[in-house]
């Protein structure tokens, strides 16, 4: 059928009208419907609508509806996707189904997904899986009963309820929807969640809670609190404590990474090449400097204050940098919103500067009698901050885009530049500027 008679087809402009305006109305009714009915009404329709119905499907639906979908129309789907969303859906798909999308996919958002997919060590996302099945809250028990009757379980003692934004919202124990009214929507009986984890808490977290609540499952959430995956059974606790003592054998000398214990040897096999690293980095920052051999000599105070300019930047970007690895490591943020966190950090820094320059210059002021000198300390305020907070940010965001680990490498590239910015900044005003330092 043509575009044409397609936009002049009313059932078309109908349903593209209501996914459009009611995605979540829209959701809850394709889950009603036969999986070859509800694929049909969705691939007539433009993918990013397609998309924002998809993000809403209970799990175990959504899935079963990208299984029956074209592979090219799959793919296009799964790329609109919210970032975090998409994560979540092919974490669920089988191995060999979820490298069948990938390899599909455009190379860098495949490798970006990939790096989602795959949780750091001793994690909840580790130890979960993702075959889970939950269902919207205003699910009837009739709807409820019928689509877990059509799931391949080996067994299911509770069943965790979304709200429309598909975040985790209670739960339902099944016996108590065995023998409730069919009518009855599944919100009517259920319980709060009382204890669950981030797919991101360390597993002594997660060890912690299994023994405290004594709960046969343990739902994990995403950081905006979408259920991700389950955590079973108390017989888990015993595998988590061989890996603890595993993890405790291998402390000295053993280990990828340095411990407490580790033997001094290999602390400095650990520490040595990367002080090797900084003391050139500290070498450039040093060559900056010498650039302005000469009006440092002319002006004497500026050796003295040289220190506080580099040392403020460091700390901007300190800060700048804390948030963005948080922010990395929790996955809050993805590589494709760089440029957002830089905006942000850019207008972090600028009223920072502005604010200790405020503070700074006054102090200069007093103490040199000087207003040039006050001048040139907010000015290199100001720019060194700005420029230290948009490179705290960045830093951690390339680094890990070439592949390189942002926690090992990023403090080091930091201080670098956060040194040249400030010396740089500063020395530089201060030449600029050299007539008013004469005053």
């Amino acid at each position: 059928m043509s575009e044409a008679i397609i936009d002049n087809d009313p059932v078309y402009s109908l349903n593209k009208a209501f996914l459009l305006n009611f995605p979540g109305d829209a959701a809850r009714r394709l889950e009603t419907l036969q999986v070859p009915d509800a694929v049909g009404v969705l691939l007539d329709q433009p993918v990013h609508l397609v998309a924002n119905v998809i993000e809403r499907l209970s799990p175990g639906i959504a899935e079963t509806f990208l299984d029956n979908m074209p592979d090219e129309f799959s793919v296009k789907l799964l790329s609109t996707m919210d970032t975090g969303l998409c994560t979540t859906l092919l974490s669920r798909l089988n191995e060999s189904r979820r490298r069948h999308y990938l390899d599909l996919m455009n190379e860098s958002v495949a490798q970006e997904l990939e790096s989602l997919l795959e949780y750091p060590d001793n994690t909840a996302g580790r130890l979960m899986q993702t075959h889970i099945i939950a269902f919207n809250e205003n699910f009837t028990v009739e709807r409820a009963l019928d689509q877990i009757k059509h799931k391949e379980m080996d067994s299911l003692h509770h069943l965790f309820l979304l709200d429309d934004n598909m975040r985790l919202h209670g739960q339902v124990d099944i016996q108590r929807i065995a023998l409730a009214e069919g009518s009855e929507k599944l919100a009517a009986l259920a319980l709060p969640v009382t204890v669950y984890v981030n797919a991101m808490d360390h597993k002594d977290d997660v060890v912690e809670k299994l023994e405290k609540y004594r709960v046969d499952v343990i739902p994990v959430v995403d950081g905006d609190h979408r259920l991700v995956g389950v955590i079973e059974g108390q017989g888990l606790i015993d595998v988590l404590r061989e890996d603890f003592a595993a993890d405790m054998q291998t402390m000295v000398g053993a280990s990828k990474d340095e411990r407490a214990l580790s033997s001094s040897l290999f602390a400095v096999r650990k520490r040595l090449p990367w002080l090797q690293i900084n003391l050139l980095t500290a070498f450039l920052a040093a060559a900056v400097v010498g650039l302005f051999e000469d009006t440092i000599a002319k002006f004497t105070a500026l050796a003295i204050l040289l220190p506080v300019a580099a040392g403020q930047s460091g700390n901007a970007g300190a800060q700048a940098l804390a948030v963005t690895m948080r922010g990395l490591t929790l996955r809050e943020i993805t590589m494709r919103h760089w440029l957002k966190v830089m905006i942000k950090e850019f207008g972090t820094g600028l009223m920072n500067g502005l604010g200790i320059a405020l503070t700074c210059s006054a102090g200069v002021y007093v103490w040199s009698q000087n207003i040039g000198l006050s001048l040139v300390m907010a000015l290199a305020m100001i720019i060194s901050m700005t420029i230290a907070s948009v490179a705290g940010a960045v830093v951690p965001i390339l680094l890990k885009r070439f592949g390189l680990d942002p926690a090992q490498s990023s403090s080091i590239v930091l201080t670098t530049i956060t040194d040249i910015a400030g010396f740089l900044s500063f020395l530089g005003i201060a030449t600029a500027l050299a007539s008013l330092l004469e005053s």
